[in-house]
């Protein structure tokens, strides 16, 4: 029997589910323990192709739009972790539906600022990737017209605004620290005036898997993200470990997309997964790679999470029954 190369694995910590995420799939599955089949779900509840298909498996719907839902159901309607526009749950509402929302909380904070701004007289920018489910959100918190979305510095240095010292900042939640930094660096810049967060509105999921990110792909030959291709997340720490150094940054949604080419001669390997990537998956490409290398895993801890985030009322008392 040959010897196998010999392969050291620096496993990113945080990586994987943040709380948002997992109180989104948490509200799926409570809803359908507590209400049956079928629970619709419009959009992918977080992108993530294994966790959407473990889900419709059990019973959930996924629709893109409430019309796909039939007339008079009585079965619950559950918004993505993304958020929805205003005309969502509106149009629900008038049409006699039972809804659950599972945005992430942080994604409804943005929503409030970016309501609070409009109210204070605020034109309202937007730093994002446009047709990404969350900015289709935010977006419809206000009127139209009322958030110009800047996707690049060069849109940040164009911009022409109807009142230049009457602007106000919000960013989508999963973008690339260092990216948004820029944008932001230059409207401040244009814009003295112009009202930032306190806090900046990426998440703190999303800037500690980029942080791990940074630490780790300086140190390796090769650097894999579990996620998907719609993830926003994902991609940002694809990017992070392209820029730290790491000279193959790689994302993968299983272990079965591996292109082993890319990993024939490397004796050190990253693994992060995106905050919608569940452990699972992040399991199965290490033991991909034990089967081809003798593996040394080592956890490199760049932060510690310990935030989670209430499921609405009305699904409570069940998750509290079944000892979450």
């Amino acid at each position: 029997m040959t010897d196998k190369p010999s392969l050291d694995i620096l496993l990113c910590a945080p990586r994987g589910f943040c709380a948002g995420v997992d109180r989104a799939i948490q509200i799926v599955d409570l809803a359908l323990k507590k209400y049956g089949a079928p629970v619709y779900v419009r959009h992918e509840i977080v992108h993530n192709k294994f966790v959407v298909d473990g889900l419709r498996a059990k019973g959930a719907i996924f629709v893109e739009e409430l019309e796909e839902i039939p007339e008079g159901t009585e079965a619950p309607v559950i918004f993505s972790a993304h958020g929805v526009a205003k005309s969502v749950p509106a149009e629900a509402k008038h049409r006699n539906m039972f809804f659950l929302d599972a945005t992430c909380p942080l994604v409804t904070k943005v929503h409030v600022e970016a309501q609070r701004h409009a109210e204070e007289g605020h034109d309202i920018v937007l730093i994002g990737h446009r047709g990404h489910p969350e900015v289709i959100g935010t977006m419809g918190q206000l009127p139209p017209g009322k958030i110009t979305l800047i996707e690049t510095v060069a849109d940040a240095e164009a911009f022409a605004p109807r009142d230049p010292n009457n602007l106000a900042l919000v960013t989508q939640t999963t973008l690339s620290v260092d990216d948004t930094s820029a944008m932001v660096m230059v409207l401040k810049s244009r814009f003295p005036n112009i009202a930032v967060p306190a806090k900046e509105d990426i998440c703190y999921a999303t800037t500690n898997r980029q942080e791990a990110v940074k630490a780790v792909a300086p140190r390796v030959d090769a650097m894999i993200v579990v996620g998907a291709p719609n993830s926003s997340n994902s991609m940002r720490l694809v990017e992070v470990g392209e820029r730290a150094g790491c000279r193959v940054s790689v994302l993968v949604q299983r272990a079965a997309d591996i292109d082993w080419d890319q990993f024939g001669d490397i004796s050190s390997l990253g693994i992060t997964a995106g905050a919608s990537a569940p452990e699972s998956l992040v399991e199965e490409v290490i033991e991909a790679f034990a089967e081809r290398f003798s593996v040394n895993v080592e956890i490199a801890v760049t932060a510690e999470e310990n935030i989670a985030f209430n499921i609405p009322r009305v699904l409570r008392q069940l998750e509290e029954a079944s000892g979450h």
